[in-house]
């Protein structure tokens, strides 16, 4: 058995037997990948984007590769504002790519910690004088005219396009069909004019 240890992006299984034995035999033995025998370890990559309110006025907001291993993974959704904690790093490079990488600017984060700093709605936790609002709220009949006009009440107008744009923020539940289809709650929408 050979184990071959992977550290990039990319990578070719190993198909010649490169041991000392069969070097030694002048022996090239077939090599076949063993899935079973293989330790797989969750990774994501994940583009990081400059805060909409902190890019100065007429600028591309910047953003950052960042790679997340293991228990770090899938705990950012896109649109999720967090705070990151890692290792700052440039972009190794293999193959050909090495001879002509040069003096390429190209680095990751080698995520270590993530902190959401937005909870999910079944994360968050309800104190009683936040139920007594929404007891409130629920017993109004003009709840949805009232929050769709809550939206920009600086701009006059616009009902549709707020209730719209209500609708877009609050969100919708996550659905799962009996066959293991998921369809997701949030809407796309697309606002011209």
């Amino acid at each position: 058995e050979i184990f071959q240890e992977i550290k990039q992006r990319q990578f070719t299984p190993l198909t010649e037997c490169v041991s000392q034995q069969c070097k030694s035999n002048q022996i090239k033995g077939r090599l076949y990948m063993q899935t079973r025998a293989s330790k797989f370890l969750a990774f994501q990559e994940v583009k990081l984007q400059e805060l909409t309110d902190q890019v100065p006025v007429g600028h591309i907001p910047r953003t950052m590769t960042m790679h997340l291993y293991g228990a770090a993974c899938r705990q950012l959704t896109p649109g999720d504002v967090a705070n990151v904690t890692g290792i700052f790093l440039p972009m190794p490079y293999t193959g050909f790519r090495a001879l002509r990488a040069g003096l390429l600017t190209d680095t990751y984060l080698d995520v270590q910690y993530v902190h959401r700093l937005k909870k999910q709605y079944d994360e968050i936790e309800m104190t009683p004088a936040d139920e007594e609002a929404l007891n409130q709220l629920k017993s109004d009949p003009n709840v949805y005219s009232h929050l769709a006009r809550s939206i920009a009440p600086e701009i006059y107008g616009h009902d549709d396009v707020k209730k719209t744009l209500l609708l877009l923020l609050v969100g919708g539940v996550n659905k799962t069909i009996g066959d293991g289809m998921k369809i997701r709650g949030d809407i796309n929408v697309c606002l011209m004019g």
